[in-house]
């Protein structure tokens, strides 16, 4: 099963693709606001409104033989605390090896933003090559959680 952390992912279609050539199911969790997916694989799941409540969806669920895609931290490394594979959208692996390291980033960032109110975000744009990595990343994330499922 694929758990997408859905409200902000921008790799929703690659996921639904990729899922689809693999005949993998996969759960699009978010807030409302998602059109449904006529795909059979795809179920849309609709959580209340409210901080994390797509994230606490997720984690209850994931175990083993699961790929969470998120770009959140926190619901990152309790996935990976409950045996799931995790990719952010950018195809980066998080794993127990890396996703305190990754906490740890992130705290750092919301506290420079915190001293800083004028420091804006600014990563690049989401291209091409992006989407690509990410196809690829999932693919094998997917084959490796087959083994393990």
């Amino acid at each position: 099963m694929i758990y997408v952390d859905a409200d902000a992912c921008p790799v929703k279609a690659e996921v639904e693709a990729v899922a689809t050539r693999l005949k993998v199911r996969v759960a699009m969790v978010s807030n409302g606001g998602l059109r449904p997916s006529p795909n059979p694989l795809v179920e849309m799941v609709y959580v209340p409104e409210g901080p994390d409540a797509a994230d606490i969806w997720i984690a209850e669920r994931a175990r083993p033989g699961d790929v969470v895609i998120t770009g959140d931290i926190p619901l990152a490394a309790r996935a990976v605390e409950a045996g799931a594979k995790v990719l952010k959208p950018n195809g980066e692996a998080l794993t127990g090896a890396n996703v305190r390291e990754a906490l740890a980033m992130r705290d750092l960032m919301a506290d420079l933003r915190a001293a800083d109110p004028f420091r804006q975000g600014g990563g690049r744009p989401f291209g091409k090559a992006d989407r690509a990595r990410f196809r690829d990343a999932l693919d094998r994330a997917l084959r490796a959680a087959a083994k393990e499922g």
